[in-house]
Parts: structure tokens; sequence; C-alpha cells
């Protein structure tokens, strides 16, 4: 669909975006509104209005301990893996050290491995070394699959930056620390910023690779959530689904005012 003289003009291509875009947000418009039900039957179209099942929310102890472990776990996974990608994409992008391309790949190859491998070779390695199971290797995992997105963006951040404004300032006598704080920080910020909210993201939903990993006193919102569905299906799930969704739809609308989404997914004009 394209905007014409003051109209819109229907084209295949923007009919077949029409219909991707319905399809990915189909679920949300069935989820949200079966979360208002005042019946005890997880349907669609949902009969009457409650509130009743987010005030349940909070009779549920699981639930509650969950979501503040889940967002510990991923505070303390977007930063640490802000700090890590941030500095490897310096790193690659200004210094560019000999298999460069082959690092940037690797770094960025959780993207591409199905997160059930990823799940199940963390099993393996954090069993063999005594974390599996404990707070410290599911937070390893998570850092594991957050440092892409911390990457790339990061990486997009600095294809426009002009390294010569370092020089100057070393010419002009800066210490390499004061010219980063107020010469290449600023320029990047926004990329970091964003890296770290996806980071975030990525984390506080994961599922697969934390259901190799979870034990009764590491358990996240989404297992939580999981291991609640394999007892009973209710509208409590819609609730608590809502709840994630409305979280997630926060932290992207922060990214594009801070940001802007088309630059977030934009092409690094540098080859890695």
């Amino acid at each position: 669909m394209m905007r014409e003289s003051g109209r819109f003009r229907l084209t295949p291509l923007g009919l077949i975006t029409f219909f991707v875009v319905l399809m990915v947000i189909s679920p949300l418009l069935i989820i949200v509104p079966t979360s208002f039900t005042s019946t005890g039957v997880l349907r669609f179209p949902p009969e009457g209005f409650s509130l009743q099942w987010y005030i349940k929310i909070f009779d549920r102890p699981e639930f509650v301990d969950s979501f503040w472990f889940s967002l510990k776990l991923a505070v303390l996974a977007a930063v640490i893996a802000t700090l890590f990608g941030t500095l490897a994409a310096l790193a690659l992008h200004k210094y560019r050290p000999p298999g460069s391309g082959a690092i940037n790949a690797l770094l960025l190859s959780p993207l591409t491995v199905p997160s059930l491998i990823i799940g199940i070779s963390a099993l393996l390695f954090f069993t063999r070394i005594g974390l599996a199971g404990t707070f410290t290797g599911l937070l390893l995992s998570h850092i594991l699959i957050s440092v892409p997105y911390v990457v790339r963006l990061v990486l997009t951040g600095l294809s426009s930056f002009d390294y010569t404004l370092e020089r100057a300032a070393a010419i002009l006598g800066a210490h390499p620390i004061r010219t980063f704080w107020d010469i290449t920080l600023p320029v990047i910020r926004p990329a970091i910023f964003s890296g770290m909210v996806f980071a975030f993201l990525t984390s506080f939903d994961n599922v697969t690779v934390s259901l190799f990993l979870i034990s009764p006193s590491t358990t996240t919102l989404p297992m939580a959530i999981f291991n609640y569905m394999q007892e009973s299906l209710t509208p409590l799930v819609a609730s608590i689904s809502s709840i994630m969704i409305l979280l997630s739809l926060i932290f992207i609308f922060i990214l594009e005012r801070v940001y802007g989404l088309d630059r977030l997914f934009g092409s690094n004009s540098h080859s890695h």
C-alpha cells in the first residue's frame, strides 16, 4: 500500500506486508482481550469483562517470586552483556584485528544457532563444571544469548563514526579515556542503550535456554508460566502474558523515541 496524491494505492507488496504484520500481531489481538474475561475458561472471544485474573496473579507467590527473579537476572545479564558487547564491537570496528570477520561471525552465532541447541550445549558444559542448576550458570547462558544484540547494534552505531575526531583529540593532548568519554560515547550511547534493552528483553522472555538450566530456586517467570500451563489452562495465563507483552511494548516504544527502530535494523556500512 502506497500513498499517492493524498490517497493510498494498494500494491501486491503492500498487501503481502499487511497480511504478514497481521499474522505476527494476531496472537496479541487474541491473548490480551482473553485476559479480561469474567469466566474461568480460556477462550476467544471472551465472555464479560473483569480484572479478576490480574488480581489473582498476586495470589500465586510463584509468579510474583519468579517475576522478581527474572527481573534481577535480566538486569544483570543486560548490564554484563552490554559491557562486553560494546568492548567487542569497538575492538572489531576500530582496530580490525586479524580474523575480525570470523570473530564477528562467532559473536553473532547465537542468533543463527537454534536456541534448543544452545540450551543443550549449555546444560552439558555447565554440568561438567558444576554450574548446572545454579544462578551463575543461568546468568552466563543469558549473557551468551544477549551479547549478539549488543554487538550488532553498537556496530551499527559505529558505522558512521568519524575516527578523525579521536585523532584530533589525541593531537590536542586528550587522554584516551577522556576522548572516549567526551567524543566516542556520546555518539554511540543510543546504540549502547538500545543493545542493553534488547539484551534485557532477550533474557527476560527466554524459555528455551532457561528450560535446561533452571532449578526450583532459579525459576524464571516464563518458566513459571510454562509449568503452570502443564497443570491448568486458565485466563490467569493470559493475564500474565499480557503484562509481559505490555512490558515489551513499553521498551520498544522507548527504543523508537530514543534511537528509532529504522536505525536499529539498518545495515552497517562497513563489512565485518
